[in-house]
């Protein structure tokens, strides 16, 4: 724990590049959203359309996109969800991005290229790609963002934050120390803590509060979990949270976060 501490308070003191600094947060007009980046299955968009009455996924494996297409016809025919069959990128690009599907496993397709002793799990394929701040620009504003990119969900974090896009409550895989450090460092002030291995053991029978009132629902095995109050761990200051993180380490742990 000592040396996992040690890396979070170094990160912690290191800020992002100031030029990466927006002076102020952009307004975004419209109707709240939740943006899902990183839909995989669709499992969190289920729980997204109980709590909004928009919502936008993100995905950049087609197989998914078509099987949730499948799934929320409804929803999708009446306006309430849109899917997007794209790459996140930190930038601006006509072109499309390499995008690694998992051959057995498709939880662990990923935008950065894979280490060359796993390599041959992977398929390459060629993916359309957009920034999330163009995509929150045009859907309107965040109630909630999630984001589960494999391996790059702080280039994401970044590159919103940098457009000066802000969301009051966010939710990012921990996998590196550099991501609880972001979010610090640009204003986030309350912390709470999903694990992932737990998430049908804590949240298999949640009362949650929906648009049409209080029920359950159940979160399954690789969904996100809940955000906002449902959320059972404590929510904690950058100081003590910082503890907390390094106590149960980092790794597929989702941290969120809350402005003010």
């Amino acid at each position: 724990m000592a040396i996992m501490l040690g890396q979070l308070k170094r990160f912690a003191r290191k800020a992002p590049a100031a030029a990466t600094r927006p002076e102020s947060s952009v307004q975004v007009s419209g109707e709240p959203v939740i943006y899902d980046f990183g839909m995989n299955n669709g499992d969190d968009v289920e729980y997204y359309l109980l709590k909004c009455d928009r919502v936008v996924a993100v995905e950049a494996n087609a197989a998914l996109c078509e099987a949730a297409s499948k799934r929320f016809a409804w929803e999708i025919k009446s306006g309430r969800l849109t899917i997007l069959n794209v790459a996140l990128s930190d930038h601006g690009s006509a072109g499309p991005l390499t995008f690694y599907i998992h051959k057995t496993n498709h939880v662990l397709s990923q935008l950065p290229e894979p280490e060359p002793d796993v390599r041959d799990d992977f398929e390459a394929v060629q993916v359309s790609c957009r920034t999330p701040s163009s995509i929150i620009r045009e859907f309107g504003p965040p109630l909630y963002v999630k984001v589960d990119i494999e391996h790059y969900d702080l280039p994401v974090l970044r590159e919103l934050f940098a457009a000066g896009i802000f969301p009051q409550q966010i939710s990012a895989e921990s996998h590196s120390a550099g991501v609880f450090a972001c979010l610090v460092e640009n204003g986030y002030t309350k912390f709470a803590l999903v694990d992932g291995h737990t998430v049908p053991d804590v949240y298999g029978n949640a009362i949650i509060q929906t648009l049409k009132g209080v029920r359950r629902f159940s979160f399954k095995y690789h969904s996100a979990g809940p955000f906002g109050g449902v959320i059972r761990s404590s929510w904690q200051d950058a100081n003590d949270f910082l503890y907390t993180l390094a106590d149960a380490r980092l790794g597929w742990k989702d941290i969120h976060a809350r402005r003010g």
